[in-house]
């Protein structure tokens, strides 16, 4: 019985792995329902859980049937055990260098390279000692089942890495314009050399690379800042936090740029009976909320909009003068909030907390949606605050604020 249970572990484990490649491919019909942000995040949890199963597959081994196991010498063990371990050791990577990619030191890109090369080496490995060891792939039918497996894996990575990479080499875009917001923000304008976004929606997201093949794996996401209405072209605000984004702040006009999008749920769009709108934002966590609020604007879209925007300093506001412009235009409540303050600031001061909700959120908010975005510790704070006053789970949505 132990046996079986630790041969379904390990079976279990291999289906979730493979479950990954399709969660990580930015497949439309996996990410449109929930949002690609959200798939990521359930990719991240349940590379933990097929980690707890391949690591109760080998521990039941080793303490019930450790002859199963063979020597450990890879020199001596027979193939297709040391293939096991091999994929163990692969996942084992993928997990810590993931989890401390900042404290490792890894740049993006180096971490994304590495990434990959690990979980291919790590599938193959493990699909080839599924077939070598045999256990429960003693009959044709059996075998034809995994081989499908490795066959659904191969083709998402063909559309991941190929084919998807070709179609944005045929519909490249150009960089127009590079703008210096408030902030140490710069927004690329892009316009399209050749096929533009499709169902593109306000508060969505794209994958960028700018000065680079298509088939490179460097690229970010980044919100989308403007809004479908005023397309074809397409802005990114973009803020130099490390790694590629302090390069992409340079960006020449002219430069060549590759969009692989929209995703993302954050969106108005899926809003619609909404009788009217909390918004909150941390510094560049704007970008999505900008948006959204581009797309109310330039539809004359008179519902009421409460935006509560945190920033260290005054200087530090992007996008003030322009969303001081939209608020002479739709029915919007502006409330900037400044950790820092000058002396002559009459305004809110200090953090997005409890008391502040309550004096600007009127009770007939509180079934409005609330859509929140910016760091993780302060989206924490401010959804316990709209949980204490009554705010439902449903009514609050928040983007991922740091997605990769």
């Amino acid at each position: 019985m132990i046996w079986d249970f630790s041969m379904g572990l390990g079976f279990g484990a291999l289906a979730l792995i493979a479950l990954q490649f399709a969660m990580t491919g930015r497949l439309r019909w996996i990410t449109h329902p929930f949002g690609a942000d959200i798939v990521y995040l359930a990719h991240r949890y349940l590379s933990w859980g097929a980690m707890a199963l391949i690591l109760g597959h080998f521990a039941l081994l080793y303490v019930f049937h450790q002859p199963a196991l063979g020597v450990l010498n890879p020199l001596e063990a027979r193939w297709e055990l040391t293939a096991g371990r091999v994929a163990m050791g692969c996942f084992i990577g993928l997990i810590v260098t993931s989890e401390f990619r900042k404290r490792l030191h890894l740049r993006h890109e180096w971490w994304r390279a590495l990434h990959l090369a690990l979980a291919l080496a790590g599938m193959a490995a493990a699909i080839a000692h599924v077939l070598g060891v045999g256990n429960l792939t003693d009959t044709t039918a059996k075998r034809v089942l995994w081989l499908g497996v490795t066959a659904g894996f191969i083709g998402i990575l063909i559309f991941t890495h190929i084919l998807r990479p070709w179609w944005m080499a045929q519909n490249p875009w150009r960089v127009v314009a590079n703008t210096a917001e408030k902030g140490g923000v710069h927004t690329l304008e892009l316009s399209p050399a050749g096929q533009g976004l499709t169902a593109w929606k306000p508060g969505q997201f794209a994958w960028l690379k700018v000065g680079r093949s298509p088939f490179s794996l460097i690229e970010h996401p980044f919100t989308i800042s403007t809004a479908p209405d005023k397309g074809p072209n397409i802005t990114f605000s973009i803020k130099p936090l490390g790694d590629h984004s302090g390069e992409l702040v340079k960006t020449a006009v002219g430069a060549r740029a590759y969009v692989d999008g929209p995703y993302g749920a954050f969106s108005i769009d899926r809003l619609a009976d909404a009788t009217g709108f909390v918004m909150i934002a941390g510094g560049v966590g704007i970008t999505p909320i900008l948006s959204n609020l581009h797309a109310l604007d330039a539809r004359g879209d008179q519902r009421p909009v409460i935006l509560l925007y945190a920033n260290p300093t005054w200087d530090d506001v992007s996008f003030r003068d322009e969303l001081a412009t939209m608020q002479g235009r739709m029915n919007l409540t502006l409330i900037h909030v400044l950790d820092d303050p000058p002396d002559d600031w009459d305004g809110e001061s200090g953090m997005i907390d409890d008391e502040k909700l309550q004096r600007h959120l009127p009770p007939a908010s509180r079934d409005w949606p609330h859509l929140l975005c910016g760091p993780g510790p302060m989206i924490a704070a401010v959804k316990q605050a709209l949980h204490d006053m009554g705010v439902a789970e449903r009514h609050i949505d928040n983007e991922i604020f740091e997605l990769v």
